[in-house]
């Protein structure tokens, strides 16, 4: 998957174009012509930025994934094992603003996955590993000091990812009372007070109530009832890619 330089506003509007249409329509559905069409150019234009569709479609996903970059306070909480009621809110942050302001990505990311599975593991290994294989690494932690249920960790961030990506869509078929968007505010609150609830359930703190803690006659602020632990290692492809999440999220 060679990475083209977008050395031209021309390539930029082929590559936006081509990110509107193969998220919508798919790698299989969407043409050449279409994509130079929308971009307001020619196809013998495309194909001189371009030499072929595939290596279009790869460009593009990597142009969106650009901004996919954890925030520097997930990373460290991540590489510090805070704990799960501090950590896990910031993931599903992550997740929800990614669902809620970069839909296109998703869309072709899961393009990706499913029509050209084949080249995918080259761009999964940039762009999704560092930040998903911390994240394994940070639950089977918690796992092993007895802060959360001893599960299967990967099994458990599939799960968390799909929480945040499918919830809002199976809410409105079975047509629940209680719709949750993904842009609302309290939606990784609420999918990160679920989780604590099913993986710690004897832990006295829930984000909902986490107002104080008493303690005998005085109060102690639930932020500060933090669980020292042994310090999360970052993981090989996580110490590879050493700027990775070292800016802020674009919102």
């Amino acid at each position: 998957m060679p990475i083209v330089t977008r050395n031209s506003a021309r390539t930029d509007k082929i590559i936006e174009a081509a990110g509107k249409l193969f998220s919508r329509q798919g790698y299989h559905g969407t043409t050449t012509r279409q994509i130079a069409h929308l971009a307001g150019v020619g196809e013998n234009t495309l194909f001189r930025q371009f030499e072929h569709k595939e290596e279009l479609f790869w460009s593009t996903l990597r142009y969106y994934s650009a901004a996919l970059k954890p925030r520097r306070d997930l990373i460290e909480g991540l590489e510090q094992c805070d704990t799960p009621e501090i950590v896990l809110p910031k993931i599903f942050g992550l997740l929800t603003d990614t669902a809620s302001f970069k839909p296109e990505l998703l869309q072709l990311i899961a393009v990706a996955f499913l029509e050209l599975h084949w080249n995918v593991d080259v761009f999964g290994s940039e762009y999704l590993t560092p930040v998903l294989s911390q994240i394994n690494q940070y639950l089977d932690t918690k796992m092993k000091d007895g802060k959360i249920r001893g599960l299967d960790p990967t099994i458990l961030t599939c799960a968390l990812m799909m929480t945040t990506l499918m919830h809002p869509e199976i809410t409105k078929l079975i047509k629940s009372n209680k719709p949750l968007k993904r842009s609302n505010p309290k939606a990784s609150r609420a999918y990160a007070n679920f989780w604590l609830d099913l993986l710690a359930p004897r832990l006295p703190i829930s984000l909902e109530r986490a107002g104080t803690l008493a303690i005998n006659d005085g109060h102690v602020s639930a932020r500060s009832a933090r669980v020292v632990t042994t310090e999360c290692r970052p993981t090989e492809q996580y110490r590879r890619t050493k700027d990775f999440g070292s800016g802020e999220r674009n919102a």
